[in-house]
Formats: structure tokens, sequence, C-alpha cells
């Protein structure tokens, strides 16, 4: 799944970026209101971390913006005030949370995925195709009962893959949901991530469970 955080104070977002990428999920970073309207208009993010007081555009004034295009991802707010007003104006603006500063890192975690659970496609925790089981809390695989060792990005590309079961994903929508801004668009990075993934999750002669669709891009199914 991926994040954008829109803060600019850069120990924090630097902070939160590490912290939820070593959750598996894929982070891009604005750094004032006007950058983080613009990415959560032009991509597709699973959750916006966003804080209130920013640079060139308030907090709020991108939560209308955002919501007045009809974009619906959930939309956490952190602020360092903590008046009920300010709360209700955010929760009017389309904000989904609320967190005031400083906050608890566990708590924040509790949070996003709280706030992930809603949707209906996204409610499970424990995802499943054939005898492949993935566990998106605890970050583990495991298939015909036995673990299997992913990396960070390779956990993540197959939990994508999992939540779309039976949908082809092209290309471009893999790097867009789990690789962030920084990622270079011609390297081969999918490819031997799927190469990897298929020797360590169709070892022993088992089915092939990640299937290439030629000139569209790639799906899982049993």
């Amino acid at each position: 799944m991926k994040i954008l955080i829109v803060e600019d104070e850069k120990k924090i977002s630097s902070f939160l970026k590490e912290a939820l990428e070593t959750e598996c999920f894929a982070v891009d970073v604005a750094d004032d209101g006007e950058r983080g309207a613009y990415l959560a208009l032009v991509n597709e993010y699973d959750l916006v971390i966003l804080d209130n007081v920013l640079p060139k555009k308030a907090g709020i004034e991108v939560l209308r913006e955002v919501r007045a295009a009809g974009r619906t991802m959930p939309i956490l707010v952190l602020s360092v005030k903590n008046d009920t007003v300010r709360k209700v104006d955010l929760l009017n603006a389309g904000a989904d949370d609320y967190l005031t500063k400083p906050f608890a890192l566990s708590e924040l975690l509790a949070r996003i995925r709280a706030l992930l659970r809603r949707p209906a496609e996204l409610k499970a925790d424990l995802l499943q195709v054939s005898d492949l089981v993935l566990d998106t809390q605890a970050c583990v695989a495991s298939r015909g009962g036995r673990g299997v060792y992913l990396t960070r990005k390779e956990f993540m590309l197959l939990e994508y893959l999992m939540r779309h079961e039976g949908n082809v994903l092209s290309r471009g929508m893999i790097l867009e949901h789990v690789w962030d801004m920084s990622v270079d668009i011609f390297s081969n990075t999918i490819e031997s991530h799927i190469l990897s993934l298929r020797n360590k999750l169709d070892d022993r002669g088992r089915d092939r469970l990640i299937q290439t669709v030629p000139g569209r891009g790639y799906k899982i199914e049993a």
C-alpha cells in the first residue's frame, strides 16, 4: 500500500517515512501544501498523512481541494493544536481522523491500520490465494504451511497482487503503488522482483501463481 506524507518538518517526515517503510508501505513525501495537494490529485494513494500547518497551502485547504476533486482516500491530519473547533472544521472539510502532536508511533500506526480497514476491499488482514497466505499485519508469508522469507519490497509487491487477485496489473500501476517517486521507471526492478517471488513461491513443483500477461502486465490467481 502507498501513503503520502505532507509535512514541512523534515525530522518528522523523515522519521515517519522510515517507520512506515519498515511496516511495508511505499511512501512519498511533500514538504508544503501546494505540492501535497498536487501529488494527492495526480497519484493513487491508499492514505494521506497531512500536517495542518503548512507553507504555501494550509492543511484545511488541501483537504477541501482533494475532496472537491472526488478523491476518497482516508486522510489523517496531524496538528500541534488540540481545540475542538479546529477538529470539527477539519473533519467537516473531509479529514477521516485527527492526531495531536506529539504522538506515539504505535498510536499513529494503529490509526492508519484502522483507517485502511474501512473500505470493504481492504478489510482483510489475512490474504489467501490457493495455499499462499499473507498476513499483512504481521508481515509474514507462507505457502502450504511453510514460511516464506520475503524482502520488504517483495512483500509489498505480493500484497498488491493478492489484493487484486485475478486482475491484470500493468507495469505502471505496480510502480505507482509499490514504489515511491524515486524509482527509475526504465529499470527492470519489477521484472527482477517478480522473478524472485516466483523462485520463492513456486519451488518444489508447486503451481505458478504469478502469471505474466503479455503486453499487459501481471496477475495472481490459483
